[in-house]
């Protein structure tokens, strides 16, 4: 071999090794990139389960997330393979996802299909006979966000109640659990205290997708539905482990508020403030993970948070103004007006105990000001799960431990749970 072809070849070497090099640091620092993406329950439905739906009249539980990964509308294509949809139900928020909170939904006709969408958000929650005398078939597929009080589980449970009140098949489409599908965190919910906000004995953050959920509610009777039929379809790919951007599924905002798996992260925690005369970031860039009241004391603070040292997270200082609009929020706390807060700023997620870190914020801020921090009762309670955690608040004798009481009933959830789990 001549010495221009030994160059010529050690040339090549050299770059195939560097070549090699690349590849394994991409592999190590993005495994993701490698990794198959999650196939949703839809997605599934539809390859290998469309004969469930075959000569059936079917009702839609669906909203804006109710898209396969190609941004496709479940709807639109459900009837372009020919199956024949009747009816769509709303969730709150509405079909669109563009309902402030808190405000009913109206009946409407969708413009491109022109079925009727029936509210299940205002003076009806769960779907009446008439709606559902052309329907055999009901499909729930929505995208939660992990926390018992988000409000598209209860309307799950109601939808399934109703299926098997009336001798409707029900299949729930199953996607993932955004913030995880192993973390648990909070109190379980005393049934006494049971609302549209909290329908079922499980905690704030209950580590399940919907579909694992539903066959929970199912198998422990957590609402009638002695005679309901249900199917889960799973998902292909996902892991209990996973977030949702380890998914390889866009982003879409569960509502108008949960505008980044960010906020997803911190919500289970921040939406007590919802309970109190502070903001919880509404109508402002950062919805959950802003919080704060005019004239407080940001700096200090958020140093004594800094001081307790909680698990994967740091707070700053923050000035902020919320503004009204006509889908985040018509009219959130102090509209207009200057506040002065805390930054929730998650360091490590997998550490991040979001509940544990609301209630101690809210308990930091209620011992600097006693006088002016006001917390509503009934509205905490069912948030929370019960009332010791408002009661321990009022008497100023919250710590970092404040959870350990319900150690016990933490580990009989988990071992029910356990029955019906579809990942490892």
């Amino acid at each position: 071999m001549n010495k221009t072809i030994r160059n010529r070849y050690s040339h090549v070497i050299i770059h195939h090794s560097q070549l090699i090099t690349f590849i394994v640091l991409i592999f190590v620092l993005c495994p993701s990139a490698f990794s198959q993406r999650v196939r949703i329950g839809a997605e599934i439905l539809l390859e290998k389960h469309l004969d469930l739906l075959k000569d059936k009249r079917i009702g839609v539980i669906c909203n804006h997330t109710s898209v396969l990964p190609n941004g496709v509308r479940l709807v639109d294509t459900l009837l372009s393979r020919g199956i024949k949809i009747t009816v769509l139900f709303s969730p709150e928020h509405g079909i669109r996802g563009k309902i402030p909170a808190g405000v009913a939904v109206e009946e409407m006709i969708d413009q491109k299909t022109g079925l009727s969408e029936y509210s299940l958000y205002g003076e009806v929650r769960k779907p009446t006979i008439e709606m559902l005398q052309n329907v055999d078939v009901l499909i729930f597929d929505m995208q939660d966000v992990g926390a018992r009080f988000y409000t598209y589980i209860s309307t799950m449970g109601y939808c399934m109640m109703a299926a098997g009140e009336n001798g409707k098949k029900f299949i729930v489409l199953d996607r993932p659990n955004p913030i995880n599908g192993i973390d648990i965190e909070g109190p379980p919910l005393d049934l006494e205290l049971r609302s549209f906000i909290g329908l079922y004995p499980i905690p704030v953050r209950y580590g399940m997708t919907i579909g694992e959920l539903a066959k929970m509610i199912i198998g422990e009777g957590f609402v009638n539905l002695s005679t309901a039929d249900i199917t889960v379809i799973p998902m292909e790919g996902w892991k209990r482990s996973m977030w949702y951007d380890e998914t390889g599924l866009p982003w879409i905002s569960p509502s108008p508020n949960m505008k980044t798996l960010v906020t997803a992260a911190v919500y289970p925690g921040t939406c007590i403030f919802e309970a109190t005369n502070i903001t919880e970031g509404r109508g402002t860039e950062k919805p959950f993970e802003y919080i704060g009241i005019p004239g407080l004391n940001s700096k200090i603070v958020s140093s004594k948070l800094n001081d307790l040292k909680l698990p994967g997270v740091k707070f700053l200082p923050i000035e902020f103004t919320p503004r009204g609009d006509s889908i985040t929020a018509l009219n959130p706390k102090f509209k207009d007006k200057k506040c002065r807060g805390i930054y929730v700023k998650i360091t490590e997620r997998k550490n991040f105990k979001p509940v544990l870190t609301g209630v101690m914020m809210l308990a930091t801020i209620k011992q600097l000001y006693p006088k002016k921090i006001q917390i509503k009762d009934g509205l905490f309670d069912r948030l929370m799960g019960n009332e010791q955690v408002r009661l321990k608040l009022e008497k100023g004798v919250v710590d970092k431990d404040i959870f350990s009481i319900y150690k016990n009933s933490i580990q009989t959830f988990e071992q029910i749970r356990s029955k019906y789990l579809l990942y490892c």
